[in-house]
């Protein structure tokens, strides 16, 4: 005969089990303000329902292309947490994925958020939610919906998780894919903000090794702070440039550094030179490179070095657009040439 396991004589609830159904949807109350401060002409529907509405502007974008990119913010979070910041986090992760779309000359229309935690702390999600909504507004693009997960046993109750995904349009003609791309064209670099949400492990790392104190004193802030400025958000520079000068490829200077990133974009048998002594490395590099004891040729893979982003235009119109990107108020610097090259070799050779 089977013993049949007997019925628990408490009746459980999913607050028992750690999720507070009433809190999340105080949640959603709260952070409807910052996502309504988002909305662009497509949006069809407000947040709560099953998926986001977006109708696409067939007059404007008579052959669309749609881009879409998803990314988070890496061990950069845990920066975060230690040092109690949690306002600039969500502006990281719409520039990790608003970035990326840009670079193949699409206007980013919106974007969708997924928060996890072991316990939902309302005052903290909201600061991280606004961020996003920050970093929405910055970058034109409309906070379409997300998920907010409440999952006990899967995160520490004072932790969480990001990631974000962002959909983009551009016209078929218009799109940048580096087919473009010839010898003698122009690479201009757009300077970064710091490590923006690359190389974070090994920073962390340097940290621990040397015992360094994120409230210590560094430039105008604390080490913590200037570890955690966000990431710069380069959409309405670019746009701007595109609507006036023909470029011709783009590469978001994310993990892998210049080193990485420059390939993805040059065509076979190119090589792009970078001139070392055409920008000065901010000095968060420097101060990183020195306390991790770390090879210059590691630093380009890792970090983005003070180039966040790249630009390859025509040699004829460089000086055009590094004037219209200086007008949009970007520190732009001519870095380098593209040359023919071949394939049994490094796509990147840094010239001193």
């Amino acid at each position: 005969m089977t013993n049949c396991p007997r019925p628990s004589e408490q009746s459980l609830s999913y607050g028992d089990a750690g999720v507070d159904i009433s809190a999340g949807n105080r949640f959603i109350e709260q952070i409807r303000p910052f996502v309504k401060a988002t909305m662009r002409p497509g949006v069809l529907a407000d947040i709560g329902g099953f998926g986001g509405l977006f109708s696409i502007d067939t007059a404007r974008f008579p052959a669309p292309v749609l881009v879409s990119g998803a990314d988070g913010v890496g061990t950069k979070l845990k920066l975060a947490f230690e040092m109690e910041r949690h306002d600039t986090i969500g502006m990281d992760l719409v520039a990790m994925c608003v970035n990326d779309i840009i670079v193949q000359g699409a206007e980013p229309l919106f974007f969708l958020d997924y928060f996890a935690t072991g316990r939902l702390s309302q005052e903290r999600a909201k600061t991280v939610i606004r961020g996003i909504a920050e970093g929405c507004q910055q970058s034109g693009c409309a906070l379409l919906g997300g998920e907010t997960a409440e999952m006990p046993g899967m995160y520490n109750e004072t932790e969480y998780d990001l990631a974000g995904f962002a959909v983009g349009i551009v016209n078929r003609d218009k799109l940048i894919d580096g087919t473009r791309i010839a010898c003698g064209d122009a690479i201009i670099g757009l300077s970064s903000s710091g490590p923006h949400s690359n190389g974070y492990s090994l920073i962390r790392k340097i940290l621990e090794v040397g015992n360094h104190d994120l409230r210590a004193p560094f430039g105008d802030n604390s080490l913590g702070e200037t570890l955690l400025t966000p990431t710069k958000l380069y959409v309405k520079p670019l746009l701007e440039l595109f609507g006036r000068i023909k470029v011709h490829g783009l590469a978001h200077i994310t993990g892998g550094g210049l080193t990485e990133n420059l390939p993805r974009m040059i065509p076979d048998n190119m090589i792009a030179r970078v001139a070392e002594s055409a920008w000065q490395w901010p000095e968060i590099f420097i101060w990183l490179q020195k306390q991790g004891n770390i090879e210059t040729e590691e630093m380009y893979r890792t970090f983005n070095c003070g180039i966040g982003m790249c630009v390859i235009v025509k040699s004829d119109q460089v000086r055009d657009a590094v004037d219209i990107l200086r007008d949009c108020g970007e520190n732009a610097v001519v870095i380098g040439t593209i040359a023919a090259g071949n394939n049994q070799r490094p796509k990147v050779e840094f010239i001193t």
